[in-house]
């Protein structure tokens, strides 16, 4: 079997920025026009009342302060309050992998990489915007590569588990490169409406080049020591959007249509999970936690984050050990821990050790074990 490394990353960040306190003045303005149509059903108890939010609530909560998003105008909209991303026509490239491309090409840039050297693309994400052709046999036409590509889903751990995925297709020779791309556009499956979540979304799209180790040429590489992947079913994080939706017409326009959690139960559920599959990961590989040098988590809650690399440690975390980017990119699904790695990686020697861990729906987690070479 071939070694495998990660030799770049590329990062596509949106041009538009949310900040709590504009995201909050419109979800206000709602709740006040809600409240004021509704005031006779609320006082009759026929309706509850809709309670108005802060942005000291949010940062409280989340450890969120802003979000990068496509479209501004439409989330913030008090008529709407979703983005608006007008629906292109099948010659143009799609939005998904307009996003992708960007990335790729940054990504495949660091690695010294060009369309010739990649023989598969994985497009890994949350939410694809179409059912088929597949975004990735997309995104490979439009970058050029000969190969195979297909589109793979396991909500906030995609990133992760394409990971392993391409690793395999490395090490079993069906591929010599491999390109890994999360977009993800996780403000157009928010409820914009709800108090508990819609601070929680942002979007962005990563891209990971992973390649046999001895065709590495980039100065910035992480060999990968293993791979581990969970999942244990739940519906704690759902989302009920689909093409069978429009067979029932009493189910259109439904809140669970978009993301819906029970947070109370996914903080207590997935803490201890990610927690132990993290230590056994690193015991199955020999190595004692002590010896970490980094942990980039997925980024869905600063407090989750802080816990789970607590426990792995077996102390508090430095801010440089557990990196955090949800206070300005909010939660971006698979992307958020590829975000984390991609922005604060070129600062470690060699030898270094660290973990790559994504956990979210399904309940799904996986783990990536890797040395700075």
């Amino acid at each position: 079997m071939s070694s495998v490394v990660i030799s770049g990353t590329g990062l596509f960040t949106p041009a538009y920025s949310i900040s709590n306190e504009e995201l909050v003045a419109s979800f206000n303005a709602y709740v006040q026009r809600f409240n004021e149509e509704n005031k006779e059903k609320i006082e009759s108890g026929e309706v509850i009342a809709l309670q108005e939010s802060s942005a000291d609530f949010i940062v409280k909560a989340s450890g969120i302060k802003s979000r990068y998003v496509l479209d501004k105008e439409g989330v913030l909209d008090v008529d709407r309050m979703h983005p608006y991303i007008p629906e292109r026509s099948n010659e143009e490239p799609s939005v998904q992998c307009e996003m992708a491309v960007d990335a790729a090409k940054k990504a495949m840039a660091e690695a010294g990489k060009t369309p010739q050297d990649i023989d598969a693309v994985i497009v890994a994400c949350s939410n694809l915007q179409r059912a088929y052709p597949a975004v990735a046999v997309e995104v490979q036409s439009a970058l050029g590569i000969d190969g195979f590509a297909y589109d793979m889903n396991v909500a906030c751990s995609s990133a992760t588990f394409g990971i392993q995925a391409a690793v395999n297709a490395i090490e079993s020779g069906s591929a010599r490169a491999v390109l890994v791309v999360n977009p993800e556009i996780c403000s157009s499956h928010l409820n914009f409406r709800d108090r508990d979540s819609h601070f929680i979304f942002g979007d962005a799209c990563t891209a990971i080049v992973l390649e046999k180790a001895d065709t590495a040429t980039s100065q910035h590489q992480f060999a990968v020591i293993g791979t581990k992947l969970k999942t244990l079913f739940s519906n704690n994080i759902r989302n009920n959007f689909g093409f069978l939706n429009r067979c029932d017409e009493s189910g259109v326009g439904k809140p669970d249509k978009l993301f819906v959690q029970n947070g109370r139960k996914v903080f207590k559920e997935v803490v201890p999970m990610v927690s132990e599959m993290i230590v056994e990961h690193l015991a199955g590989n020999d190595i004692d936690a002590s010896r970490l040098n980094r942990m980039w988590l997925h980024q869905a809650n600063l407090s989750m984050n802080q816990l789970i690399s607590k426990r792995v440690l077996g102390r508090e975390a430095t801010a440089e050990e557990a990196p955090t980017i949800l206070d300005t990119y909010a939660n971006t699904s698979s992307a958020g821990s590829i975000i984390a790695f991609h922005l604060n990686k070129l600062d470690l020697n060699s030898g270094a050790l660290g973990v790559i861990c994504s956990f979210g729906a399904g309940y799904s987690a996986g783990s990536i074990i890797v040395r700075k070479v």
